[in-house]
């Protein structure tokens, strides 16, 4: 993946995250938690990179803006 620079996080409360995961259902499981708790770039595409286990993600969030779910209904779920 590129690097992530200071234009892709420019103020407090955006983040970059980069994801490693066993499979691309692992994968968007944790991106659909994700989206439920910020604001975030959505489900980003996975990839395989040749010689690396799982495969990996990015995705880019603003925890200042709830997302889809109150982080409260999220924790009477069970999550």
């Amino acid at each position: 993946m590129d690097r992530i620079d200071a234009t892709q996080i420019p103020e407090p409360g955006l983040i970059v995250l980069d994801l490693t995961a066993h499979d691309e259902t692992t994968a968007h499981t944790v991106m659909e938690v994700l989206e439920r708790l910020w604001a975030t770039s959505g489900i980003t595409p996975v990839r395989r990179e040749p010689g690396m286990p799982g495969v990996r993600t990015r995705i880019h969030a603003n925890i200042r803006h709830t997302g889809t779910q109150p982080p409260e209904a999220l924790y009477s779920a069970g999550m």
